[in-house]
């Protein structure tokens, strides 16, 4: 078992959390308004802290198969605002109604680093090392060892 599939709960946990913490600094600290996509890819993230954490601290690699899905869909959900902020025509237009457009940008590090971008790297991060505990096996340390 590699270091990345035994400790990959934790590294991701420690993503997630991260992530929430930059997310409401930028909202809560900064006062940036977030758009809708942002609020969606808020409501994938933020339950991450919960369920990895818990999965981390129970030893509890089962876990992977509800945080899993929704890391994956949190990269497809900030790739296309991402996308849609550096390309304006690929979304359509009203995709953002009301409140703050998304195709606005708060931050611009080294003219390519968004919060989408900064979304992706998360979601990124979190889908790589959950496959790692995947390939790891999945169960409770208990429940290896009783095997």
């Amino acid at each position: 078992m590699t270091m990345l599939s035994r400790y990959g709960l934790y590294f991701a946990w420690l993503v997630a959390l991260g992530a929430t913490a930059g997310s409401l600094y930028f909202s809560e600290v900064l006062l940036f308004v977030p758009c809708s996509l942002c609020w969606w890819q808020r409501i994938i993230m933020y339950p991450q802290v919960l369920l990895l954490g818990l999965g981390a601290y129970m030893d509890d690699r089962t876990v992977v198969r509800y945080s899993l899905p929704l890391a994956v869909i949190g990269m497809g959900v900030s790739a296309y605002h991402y996308l849609g902020q550096k390309f304006p025509q690929f979304m359509p237009l009203g995709a953002c109604r009301g409140g703050v457009p998304c195709d606005m940008q708060y931050i611009n590090w080294l003219g390519f680093m968004t919060i989408p971008f900064l979304a992706f790297v998360a979601f990124t991060l979190l889908t790589v090392f959950l496959v790692a505990v995947l390939a790891g096996g999945t169960g409770s340390a208990r429940q290896r060892s009783a095997a």
